[in-house]
């Protein structure tokens, strides 16, 4: 049973990849857990603009400190062992995982706009990453913002990103936009190798005792998986990228259903977080119980099968199936 795929060039065992979430990837240990766990890869958790931003300001701070005062300015300069900051400590973390491990690292580079901290993308490649993940994780509430100037941005931010480096980048992007066909086919034009397919926005909630706005629910569940399956299926063979999803997958056969829809690697966190780094042994072999009991020898031969392009009745995931699922609803029926 071939379980075998590629991603971003990269070959891989299996499509099953953790995925950015600190407390799977920020300890070393847990890395190495997840390789012999059976990962074939793993996304790090995020370095975030802000800390980027943070770190700029910080040091120019330093730089500037008393300089119209003293002529010996430089050595208010701050000591390297007193300014390991998280930026710093990312790009150890990349080097380390390297080292202690087999399989592909994917860093993972979270932001919303281009600028100066875009050039760390080129030290997470000398530090050792196989691939970037670009998480442009943004909520525009700016009431003088148009949706042009919005898709510009996550445009401008790619390419910036891509002229840092000459390894591969996904991008990872919310399914918030007016067209994602036509965003998708932008990204692919930009330079895009992957998309990953979608962020799930935290939703804040309102705890009405306290009177305080504060997280909602951070796992994912099954229903999550629908979006981003629906999206891989239709764009798989129309654009010149590698298709993953996240969110949503809990299960072998929730993996086996994305590959049809098109997706190279399935990623997985909050079924990891439930279960522990060894569910992934489960994963896996709930894949091969499904692909022996249907006669499937390798995961190529079923990767797209289910795909919009290979589909007999290509409006299944289009409008016909809101039609068909709103029309066929019987009265008694639970609406949970």
């Amino acid at each position: 049973m071939d379980l075998s795929t590629t991603y971003l060039g990269l070959n891989l065992r299996t499509p099953i990849v953790p995925s950015a979430a600190a407390p799977l990837s920020e300890d070393i240990d847990n890395v190495k857990r997840l390789e012999d766990a059976g990962a074939a890869a793993v996304v790090l958790h995020s370095l975030f603009e802000e800390q980027l931003l943070r770190e700029k300001f910080e040091l120019h701070h330093h730089l500037e400190y008393g300089t119209n005062s003293f002529a010996e300015a430089l050595s208010y300069f701050p000591e390297p062992d007193e300014y390991h900051v998280g930026p710093e400590l990312y790009l150890e973390h990349i080097r380390q995982a390297k080292e202690c491990t087999n399989i592909p690292i994917i860093a993972s580079l979270n932001g919303f706009s281009s600028g100066g901290w875009v050039e760390y993308a080129q030290l997470m490649q000398q530090a050792g990453a196989d691939a970037i993940e670009l998480n442009v994780y943004y909520v525009p509430t700016d009431f003088d913002l148009t949706g042009e100037q919005v898709e510009q941005n996550y445009l401008n931010t790619l390419r910036e990103v891509k002229a840092e480096v000459t390894i591969p980048v996904a991008l990872k992007v919310s399914p918030y936009f007016s067209n994602m066909a036509n965003m998708a086919k932008q990204f692919c034009d930009a330079g895009a190798d992957g998309l990953v397919l979608f962020n799930r926005f935290l939703q804040p909630d309102i705890n009405a005792e306290e009177l305080i706005v504060e997280p909602g629910s951070v796992l994912s569940n099954p229903h999550d998986m629908r979006l981003p399956m629906r999206w891989i299926a239709i764009l798989y063979g129309r654009i010149n990228a590698d298709l993953a999803c996240t969110s949503g997958v809990q299960r072998g056969h929730d993996a086996i259903k994305m590959l049809m829809a098109g997706a190279k690697v399935t990623q997985v966190c909050s079924a990891l977080l439930r279960h522990g780094f060894n569910y992934i042994k489960v994963m896996e072999d709930e894949m091969k119980h499904w692909m022996e009991e249907h006669e499937y020898e390798s995961v190529k031969q079923m990767q797209g099968s289910m795909s919009q392009l290979h589909c007999e009745d290509e409006s299944a995931y289009e409008r016909a199936q809101y039609m068909k699922t709103i029309t066929s609803y019987k009265l008694g029926h639970s609406l949970v």
